[in-house]
C-alpha cells in the first residue's frame, strides 16, 4: 500500500501550483491581440457541448449570468460565435460555435501546442506523457474532492467565481 504523501509536501504542491497561473498567463499573452482566455474557455466549451443556451454555457464557466452575458456579446461581435432563436422557446437564443469560431480554436490549439513544445523541449515522451497522466489525476480528484469537501467557515457553496 502506497505511504501518502506528507504536509510539507501538499504545502510544495499548492506552491507549484501557483506556478500553473503563470503558465498560464504566459500562455494567455500569445493569444491574438483581440482574443482574451476567457473567450476560449467559452468557444472550447460550446465545441464541446455544441449549441447551447446561455444559461446552461453560464453554469458550465461557473459564472454569473450577467458576465457571461458580456463574454457573449464579446465573442458575438467578432463573429466567433453564432445566436439564433430557440426553436422550442422563441424568447431564448442558442448559442453555436461558427466557422471563425472553430478557426480561431485551431489557431489557439496550434499556438498552444507549439509554445508547450518549445518549453518542453528538453522533456522526454515519458515525461510529458506521464505530467498529463498526473495532471488527470488531479482534476478527477479535484471532482471528487468537492463533493465531499466541507465548505469553509462562511462560504456559500452556490457562490459563482467569474472565469
Amino acid at each position: 500500500m502506497p505511504v501518502a504523501a506528507r504536509r510539507e509536501q501538499y504545502e510544495e504542491l499548492a506552491r507549484q501550483l501557483g506556478t500553473v497561473d503563470a503558465i498560464k498567463r504566459d500562455l494567455g499573452r500569445r493569444l491574438p491581440v483581440n482574443c482574451s482566455p476567457a473567450s476560449v474557455v467559452l468557444l472550447s466549451l460550446l465545441r464541446r457541448y455544441g449549441e447551447m443556451r446561455m444559461s446552461k454555457l453560464a453554469e458550465l464557466l461557473a459564472i454569473d449570468m450577467s458576465v457571461t452575458s458580456r463574454h457573449v456579446a464579446y465573442v458575438a461581435e467578432r463573429g466567433w460565435i453564432e445566436r439564433h432563436p430557440d426553436p422550442l422557446d422563441k424568447r431564448s437564443r442558442l448559442l453555436r460555435l461558427s466557422p471563425s469560431g472553430a478557426e480561431l480554436l485551431a489557431q489557439v490549439s496550434t499556438l498552444y501546442t507549439e509554445t508547450l513544445a518549445a518549453c518542453l523541449k528538453d522533456w522526454s515522451a515519458d515525461d510529458v506523457g506521464s505530467l498529463i497522466d498526473l495532471l488527470t489525476r488531479l482534476r478527477e480528484a479535484f471532482g471528487d474532492c468537492r463533493a465531499r469537501a466541507p465548505q469553509p467557515h462562511g462560504a456559500d457553496s452556490t457562490a459563482r467565481t467569474p472565469a
